[in-house]
């Protein structure tokens, strides 16, 4: 249980930090513009991708967010990241930056996995997300 719960939180703060911390703080720099655009995507879908990652984000890291909206959160971030490695492989051919984002995903699903293992056959008095969900 103690390896699961610390493999939960490292995978998981990992995510945050690459895919929620990171975009905040940089998605109005020249390099994230020129970053979608290389990729033929317009402006207002770097926003609304920094938008979407902070929210799943801060959804994944917090403990009180309920598990249905967690599973939602990891849905998102499952998608984005195979479709960045698409996206990537599409425009540049396969290296490094197809490589990247296959790597983020197999860190979610680690942390998904824990999840599980953590909350899924937990008491109900300490489960109180699952009956509220479920």
């Amino acid at each position: 249980m103690k390896t699961t719960k610390i493999s939960y939180w490292a995978t998981t703060i990992i995510i945050f930090l690459l895919d929620g911390l990171m975009p905040a703080l940089t998605s109005n720099t020249e390099l994230a513009k020129q970053g979608i655009s290389h990729l033929g995507y317009p402006d207002y879908f770097r926003v609304m991708l920094t938008v979407f990652k902070v929210t799943g984000a801060l959804v994944l890291i917090l403990p009180t967010i309920k598990m249905r909206f967690k599973e939602w959160a990891y849905v998102g971030f499952g998608i984005n990241f195979i479709c960045a490695a698409a996206s990537h492989w599409v425009v540049d051919g396969f290296g490094g930056d197809v490589i990247f984002p296959l790597v983020a995903f197999v860190l979610l699903a680690v942390s998904y996995v824990c999840y599980h293992k953590l909350y899924d056959g937990a008491p109900a008095v300490y489960n109180s997300n699952k009956l509220a969900v479920y």
